[in-house]
């Protein structure tokens, strides 16, 4: 269990009533170095995630053959997805294939970061801290800027990209701003807060049904532990969600950079 529930329940058991989250919950140090810096709850779950996806991608394809085994089989559907469905489909024929291996190891390493909110045990989606969706944003907007400069032949050039053709002149000084606006800050302020806010949200609403379960069972108030089988039931119907919305955020995130690096790659704005 998370260290958040278990401290909402520490709050519940000790009479505390109500249990919101505070700022210390989210800060899970395991080993401090520094003062300022320590290796944290979510950095050993990345780090974990990173290590299975390596040793599975290893293994898979050490074993890789013809007729492939179930477990090959797995990964070929997942890659077919992310390379048809997603790079082919965004970014065309012409140029997708190079970017692959990226959109691959974004999908994968997210959606793994995401089911690990409701492994038993871990119980921590990676992606609820702002900081690893602002790290892989940072990769996907440092790739799709560098497509586009190398596309229009220099940054000067890129930037005169952005600006669509045929806008009077009188309205360049509002549409530049705007345009701006959104290829440097918009689109990966958006990206990495969308990730961050749908795993964020969605850990906190388990939390609420399963300690506020535990809260009602363990009451006293036979109304109330009555009451803490449906909060329960609820739990678990969330967490089913939650397995949906996870796979949807770690297809959306990958959708969106390869919409990103297709626009970069575009002749026209």
């Amino acid at each position: 269990m998370s260290p958040i529930m278990l401290g909402a329940l520490a709050a519940a058991e000790g009479g505390e009533g109500h249990f919101p989250p505070k700022v210390s919950d989210f800060w899970q140090p395991f080993w401090h170095i520094t003062d300022g810096f320590a290796i944290t709850r979510p950095m050993i779950v990345a780090f974990l995630v990173f290590a299975v996806l390596s040793l599975l991608f290893v293994a898979v394809a050490k074993r890789a053959s013809v007729v492939p085994s179930k477990g090959q089989w797995v990964f070929e559907q997942l890659y077919d997805f992310v390379r048809n469905s997603i790079a082919r489909d965004m970014i065309g024929t012409h140029d997708f294939l190079r970017f692959v291996p990226l959109l691959f190891a974004l999908f994968s390493f997210i959606l793994l970061s995401n089911l690990a909110g409701i492994i038993p045990g871990i119980q921590m989606p990676v992606m609820a801290r702002v900081g690893f969706p602002i790290a892989l944003t940072l990769i996907v907007y440092v790739v799709y800027h560098w497509v586009g400069i190398k596309k229009q032949g220099g940054f000067g050039s890129y930037i005169k990209w952005m600006i669509p053709p045929g806008i009077p002149g009188w309205l360049l000084p509002l549409i530049i701003p705007l345009e701006l606006m959104t290829y440097f800050i918009t689109r990966p302020l958006t990206l990495a807060l969308r990730l961050f806010g749908n795993m964020f949200a969605g850990h906190m609403l388990l939390v609420v049904f399963i300690v506020g379960g535990w809260e009602l069972f363990t009451s006293g108030n036979i109304g109330y532990t009555i009451v803490a089988l449906p909060a329960w039931i609820m739990a678990f119907v969330m967490t089913a969600f939650e397995i949906l919305v996870q796979a949807l955020q770690a297809f959306v995130f990958t959708l969106l950079a390869a919409s990103y690096i297709a626009g970069a790659l575009a002749d026209d704005h």
